[in-house]
């Protein structure tokens, strides 16, 4: 069935001569790395073909490549191609209306519908990891620089292969990643996981002052004096909180920063049991069972949001106590 799936994307793509390849707002690596590759992919598999990757850029992941500035009001009839975005409300770059032919390519699980043509593969590790599925069953081309950024998609989204979608079709994607391009697991690794010296003292400072309630559920909002303090941007927070998995007694954790630009509240939420996507998506946001965020234009609403999780946590955690039993 994925095969007639690999064979229609790929006779749209050859279809249309402008494509746009669009992802959510405040991008991580996986979005980013899984846009360019395409791009990039398509550009060398079709030369006189125009491909675009848009959406705001994030300076730390620049070594991922430029994205472009266009004018999609300007294209004739181009094809849109959304990844990694299981709603609309949340595309970066691009206006719905404006196109007639979608595809998306998403691992989460299933929001909106978006184009005639939609690979969503909730099983899957990351979207990098359908990107690569994708090149490698038809004739689009892969090189050395998009194998790299294929895979550091698939560590970061993976968070090092920790989460339950990692699986053998996982390993196996890298391992061809790895072993066909023979790429510099090194060099890539600190790429992805260097950090300067504020940034690890700022995750310091979240870690002394996080609130942890008796229900295992910790947060802590951050202000832009804080932020402004330890010179990071708002959105170091959120590349962050993958970091405080595996603390005992914690079963969800969320942070909060303030987008100036934006005028809205960031939330990043994460689990280690309960579900907390259905709870993100009544307040603007989603994203996985156990990975999710939110984005909030009043504090009030960031109160009862927490609310709802810290009662998610203490559910959990009498069900572990029942369990023991």
């Amino acid at each position: 069935m994925k095969k007639d799936l690999f064979k229609k994307i790929y006779k749209k793509i050859k279809e249309h001569e402008t494509i746009v390849i669009a992802r959510h707002i405040g991008p991580d690596p996986d979005a980013i790395a899984s846009q360019i590759s395409l791009r990039d992919s398509i550009r060398n598999t079709f030369s006189s073909k125009k491909v675009y990757a848009v959406g705001l850029g994030v300076s730390r992941f620049k070594y991922f490549g430029t994205l472009d500035k266009i004018d999609d009001s300007l294209l004739q009839n181009p094809l849109l191609i959304v990844l990694d975005l299981p709603n609309k409300a949340r595309v970066d770059g691009v206006s719905f209306d404006r196109y007639s032919d979608v595809i998306k390519i998403d691992h989460h699980p299933l929001e909106d519908i978006m184009g005639k043509i939609e690979y969503v593969d909730e099983t899957a590790s990351s979207t990098c990891e359908l990107i690569a599925n994708l090149i490698n069953n038809t004739n689009l081309k892969m090189n050395k620089e998009i194998a790299a950024k294929l895979f550091l998609g698939i560590v970061a989204d993976s968070d090092r292969f920790l989460v339950p979608t990692t699986n053998s079709k996982t390993f196996n994607i890298v391992s061809d990643l790895v072993a066909k391009y023979k790429l510099n697991l090194t060099e890539l690794y600190n790429k992805l996981y260097e950090r300067p010296l504020n940034e690890v003292k700022f995750q310091a400072y979240i870690t002394l002052n996080m609130t942890n309630t008796e229900n295992g559920f910790a947060y802590i909002k951050l202000n832009n004096e804080i932020i402004k303090e330890y010179k990071v941007d708002s959105s170091t927070a959120s590349n962050m909180v993958n970091n405080f998995n595996y603390i005992k007694g914690i079963y969800s954790w969320a942070f909060v920063s303030y987008d100036e630009r934006q005028e809205i509240y960031k939330v990043n939420i994460r689990s280690r049991g309960p579900i907390i996507n259905e709870i993100a998506m009544r307040y603007n946001g989603g994203g996985h069972k156990l990975a999710s965020g939110a984005r909030i234009k009043s504090p009030d609403d960031i109160d009862l949001l927490f609310r709802e999780l810290d009662e998610a946590c203490k559910e959990y955690k009498n069900n572990l106590d029942l369990e023991s039993k």
